[in-house]
C-alpha cells in the first residue's frame, strides 16, 4: 500500500513535470545524452519518507471518520430490520429516509477523502519535484549532457529508453549525490532496487470502501 501511494503521487505530479532536461552541450561538440529514473530518485530522498508518513496519517484519519459513519448506518439499519414491522408508516418512512441519507453521506465522504488525499499528495510532492529537477539541471550542465531523459514514462506507457548499452551515461548516481544522497548506501540498504525497473505509477488508493447495506424498500 505504501509503495502504491508513493507511486500514485509521482504519476500525478509527473503530468506537469518535464520528462527530460535540456542542458548545455559538451564543449567538444559531441552529443552526450544521459538518463535517469525520476521515480527512483524521488523514492530515495528522506523527504519522500516524511511525505509518505504524512499521507498515511491523513488517510488513517479519513478512514476513521468514514468507518464511524458506516458503523452508525449499520446500527440504524439493524434496528430498522428488527423493529420495522412494528413501526407506523410515518416512522418507517422517516427511518428509511435517514438510512438513505447516511448512505449518500458515506459515498460523499469517500469521494471527498480521495480528492483530499490527491490534493495533499500533490502539495507535498511539488517541492520535492522542484528540488529533483534543479539537481538534474545542475548535473546536466556540470557534466556536459545535451539531454537527460527519464527512463520511465509512467504506468501503462512505454519507457523512453528501451536499451542502454552501458551505465556510462546513467546520471542517477550523479543526481542522487547532488541531492545529498549516497548511492552506495542506497544500494547497500536495498540491493534489490533497480532504477531501470522502478514503476512510476501511483494510483490513489480509495479509503476503505464502506457502503451500508441497501435500504430496505417500504412494503
Amino acid at each position: 500500500m505504501k509503495q502504491k501511494l508513493i507511486v500514485f503521487m509521482v504519476a500525478m505530479a509527473m503530468l506537469s513535470t518535464p520528462l527530460l532536461a535540456q542542458t548545455t552541450p559538451a564543449a567538444s561538440g559531441l552529443t552526450k545524452i544521459g538518463y535517469t529514473n525520476v521515480d527512483y530518485v524521488i523514492s530515495k530522498l528522506p523527504e519522500s519518507k516524511v511525505m509518505q508518513n504524512q499521507i498515511e496519517v491523513t488517510k488513517a484519519q479519513l478512514d476513521k471518520a468514514i468507518g464511524e459513519t458506516y458503523k452508525e448506518a449499520q446500527e440504524k439499519y439493524e434496528a430498522y430490520q428488527k423493529n420495522g414491522a412494528q413501526m407506523t408508516d410515518v416512522i418507517r418512512a422517516d427511518k428509511e429516509k435517514e438510512l438513505q441519507n447516511l448512505q449518500t453521506r458515506i459515498q460523499e465522504m469517500q469521494t471527498n477523502a480521495q480528492q483530499s488525499l490527491q490534493t495533499k499528495q500533490q502539495q507535498l510532492l511539488e517541492p520535492i519535484l522542484t528540488k529533483v529537477n534543479t539537481a538534474i539541471q545542475d548535473v546536466g550542465k556540470e557534466n556536459g549532457f545535451l539531454y537527460i531523459l527519464n527512463m520511465d514514462a509512467g504506468q501503462g506507457t512505454t519507457p523512453i529508453i528501451l536499451f542502454a548499452a552501458s551505465e556510462e551515461n546513467n546520471a542517477t548516481n550523479l543526481i542522487l549525490r547532488k541531492l545529498g544522497v549516497d548511492p552506495d548506501k542506497v544500494e547497500a540498504a536495498a540491493p534489490a532496487a533497480k532504477p531501470a525497473t522502478t514503476t512510476a505509477a501511483p494510483a490513489a488508493t480509495k479509503p476503505a470502501a464502506t457502503t451500508p447495506a441497501t435500504t430496505p424498500k417500504k412494503k
